[in-house]
């Protein structure tokens, strides 16, 4: 297929493929999955081997957030039953961590409900990145805790973070039909605070909000333009008692088709296989794997993820491996031109393939956390094409009443 071919040299190349081509890929039949699987496939393993990158979700603060975005559980009037609580102590918050981190993980993910942090919060988040790093001083740091102000993002770099995600989450056109209270620039502005402080960027995106193909292309094209070190992918969950529950637009295929396009445009990128991994992939998350390097370990935010024992015995099966905590994530050059952000990104190599073959080419949940959080009740699968199943799946996602905020053991 001359269009895989295409896309295939320009990612080996390290090179933007025109948004015609990105469109391309997301108009692919499933006919043609598996070969699109396969040429991205070929782009991720020339960067990253068959490494897989684990992270692990430690939600420090859930529920009650004054934003109204309305993918969200713990948005602004949910009736999602999600667990609620104020501010983890360091303490805990690091024990929740250890969880995490005894199962593989090797960057840990620090979230909390609200707008943004105060002052007072960064200290909080000040004192837990240190009580985690006193017991794992290895152990990449991200937090996510909505709109920076001046000078956070910085307090957040001495303190010891690595990284900050805030995800742009969908096209600028159409940001104002999912939040009303803060802006698609509040968000570019806040990413642009944490990469200018050194901190790696996070920022990815949630798909299956009613999105166009081309609202799918814009985001991820902004993404690449703004420097977003990892993207992660996020697959809606229509929470129950948030304004998107009757949205059930996505199938197996259709997630890959958008993982691979995410892939073509940001070839050397970290693509993180975020919420909804397990509602919409179910049985096909091991093909993921050929194009995204990297997941989240066990539970997310409010909702429950698969057991972790059964993502590491998924990535063994399929052939990848866990990347280890000495292991870096990003290619060499990126970091070389200074474009790693300092997380992961430093030391020699990207896996088992040289990088010769590529030529000298080219916040917290409700702001937009990590991954989509809460409750769902989604329909089958075979409404997810036609809508028209009003059949009930709560076997998929049930909302998390394990792990962080609670005295019972998470699944890592």
């Amino acid at each position: 297929m001359d269009l895989l071919d295409t896309l295939t040299a320009k990612g080996l190349r390290r090179e933007t493929p025109t948004r015609e081509e990105a469109l391309a890929v997301l108009a692919t039949t499933d006919d043609e999955l598996m070969d699109v699987v396969a040429a991205a496939g070929r782009v991720r393993r020339q960067w990253f081997g068959r490494r897989v990158k684990l992270n692990y979700l430690v939600n420090l603060k859930s529920g009650l957030c004054p934003e109204d975005c309305n993918y969200c559980s713990q948005r602004l009037g949910s009736k999602a039953e999600i667990l609620k609580y104020t501010w983890l102590k360091p303490e805990q918050a690091a024990e929740a961590a250890a969880a995490g981190l005894a199962g593989g993980a090797k960057r840990v993910c620090l979230v909390a409900s609200g707008r943004g942090p105060t002052d007072r919060d960064i200290d909080r988040v000040a004192d837990t990145i240190a009580a985690i790093k006193d017991a794992n001083e290895a152990v990449e740091v991200c937090a996510c805790l909505g709109l920076l102000s001046d000078n956070q993002a910085e307090r957040l770099k001495a303190a010891g973070a690595d990284a900050y995600n805030h995800n742009l989450n969908t096209s600028e056109a159409t940001y104002g039909d999912i939040t009303t209270t803060h802006t698609y620039a509040d968000r570019v502005d806040t990413v642009t605070k944490a990469h200018g402080a050194g901190l790696s960027a996070c920022s990815g995106l949630i798909a299956g909000m009613g999105e166009s193909d081309e609202d799918l292309v814009d985001v991820v094209f902004a993404l690449r333009e703004i420097g977003s070190d990892s993207v992660p992918v996020n697959f809606l969950i229509p929470f129950e008692g948030t304004p998107l529950a009757k949205e059930w637009n996505l199938t197996p295929q259709r997630c890959l088709r958008i993982l691979a396009m995410v892939r073509f445009v940001n070839p050397d990128v970290e693509v993180r296989i975020a919420g909804g991994r397990e509602v919409h992939l179910r049985s096909m998350q091991p093909l993921g794997l050929h194009i995204a390097n990297s997941i989240f370990l066990g539970d997310y935010l409010t909702s429950e993820g698969q057991a972790g024992q059964t993502d590491l015995d998924m990535i063994a099966d399929a052939g990848f491996e866990v990347e280890g905590a000495g292991e870096p994530t990003l290619p060499r050059h990126r970091s070389e031109a200074g474009l790693g952000g300092g997380c992961g990104s430093s030391g020699g190599g990207c896996g088992s393939h040289a990088d010769s073959d590529a030529g000298d080419g080219a916040h917290a949940c409700g702001t937009g956390g990590c991954g989509p959080c809460g409750s769902a009740v989604p329909v089958s699968a075979s409404a997810s094409a036609s809508g028209e199943n009003d059949e009930l799946r709560s076997d998929l996602v049930r909302v998390r009443r394990r792990g962080a905020g609670t005295e019972l053991a998470p699944n890592a």
